[in-house]
Order: structure tokens, then sequence, then C-alpha cells
């Protein structure tokens, strides 16, 4: 009688084993709490800036960001809070750009550069100087910001840059006007010159024409009369 081969039992097919998840480690936390922060501040950044304080939504800087609105106030204590902190490193900006070695010529190029290469906080500014949006602390801030841009003015013109007829504090403020007048005014800058104010050849034309305009300040001849 015949009798069937018999064959080995194939083996049963292997199941990986799977490692038990890690936990994430504090160093991990913080890392994307870090990330969460900042996608947070660039987020409000952006609609504040677009916006102003009033009209920017929680609600829409969180999906910009990309993160649960909650964290706005888990992180900041509600959106005046975040708009506070978005402001903190402005004077550090500030001190590196304010020289008061450096001419005056000089330090409105750097202004210029700064604001062109990101126009928001500039916004920002100009959203807060029309709507009264901000906390006292911000207007003492300025308040000691403008003291110190006054003192170097005076000792520009003690450098004779600045024509002893010509009040420091107008002259700061022509000099923040001309400044932001490609922010705020792009389509008068277009017309005028012929370029978009983004672009790098916009960019050295107006710094050209602001470093010479600022430097004829010192010439102490006024024509017209």
């Amino acid at each position: 009688m015949a009798t069937e081969p018999v064959h080995p039992p194939e083996p049963s097919p292997t199941v990986p084993s799977r490692s038990p998840r890690r936990a994430p480690s504090s160093d991990d936390r913080r890392r994307d709490a870090e990330r969460s922060r900042q996608a947070l501040l660039d987020a409000a950044l952006d609609e504040f800036a677009a916006k102003g304080f009033d009209g920017a939504r929680v609600q829409d800087i969180a999906a910009r960001a990309g993160v649960n609105k909650q964290l706005i106030a888990y992180y900041f204590g509600g959106k005046e809070g975040l708009y506070q902190e978005i402001q903190r490193h402005w004077p550090e900006a500030e001190a590196e750009r304010a020289d008061p070695d450096l001419p005056l010529a000089d330090t409105a190029a750097q202004y210029l550069t700064a604001a062109l290469a990101d126009p928001r906080p500039a916004r920002l500014v100009v959203w807060r100087g029309l709507t009264g949006a901000g906390t006292d602390s911000d207007y003492l801030e300025d308040a000691a910001n403008v003291e110190t841009d006054l003192t170097n003015l005076r000792r520009a013109q003690q450098r004779g840059e600045i024509a002893p007829d010509l009040d420091p504090a107008f002259v700061r403020m022509a000099v923040m006007s001309m400044v932001l007048a490609p922010l705020m005014l792009p389509d008068a800058a277009v017309r005028a010159a012929g370029m978009e104010p983004g672009s790098p050849e916009f960019e050295d034309y107006y710094r050209t024409q602001l470093r010479t305009l600022i430097r004829r300040l010192g010439d102490g001849e006024e024509t017209g009369r």
C-alpha cells in the first residue's frame, strides 16, 4: 500500500516584533513647544501687520500657525500677550542700528534695508499709530527710544551733519517718513520711480537717493527766497 509522502509543516509567518513606543523626552517636548511658540509669533506678526491689533483674530493666527488656538492663551496669556511678545526683541534690533557714531545717512540706510527686507514690523508700527493700539509699557518704551534717537541726532548736528536751524525732532520725523514711504505708499513709489518697492533695483535707487538727501541736511543753505 502506497503511502503519501510526509512533508514537514510550513513555518508560520513571522510577525515583526513591535518595540514599545517611546515617550517623548523632555528635550523633545521643549523643542515642540518652542516650534509652536515660534510658529505663533510668525503667524501673529503676519496677521497684525496685515490687519492691525483689533482686526487680527486669534483663530486666524492659530490657523496660519497650524496649531490649536488654545496655545495662544497657554503660551502668551491671550492676544495682547502675543502682541507684546512680538515687540520684545525690537529694542535689541534698534540698538544695533542706532549707533551714535554712525553717520546719519548710514543709519537711515540701515533702517531702510531692514524695513524693505521685512516690512511687517514697520506696518505694525503704522497700525498702532493709526488705531492707538498698545499698552502703557509700549508708550514708555517708545518714549525712551525717542529720547535715544534725539540724543544721537543732536550729536550728528554737532558733527555738522544737520544744519543748526533744523530741529532734531523734526529731522527724526522726516527721516522716519522717508524710510516708511515706500512701504506705506507702494503705488505712489511705482508711479514716481517706475520700480516695485520690493525689487533690488528700487532698493539700490532709493537708498542712494535717501543717503544723498540726508547728506544735504548739513548744508545749512536755504533756497527759494
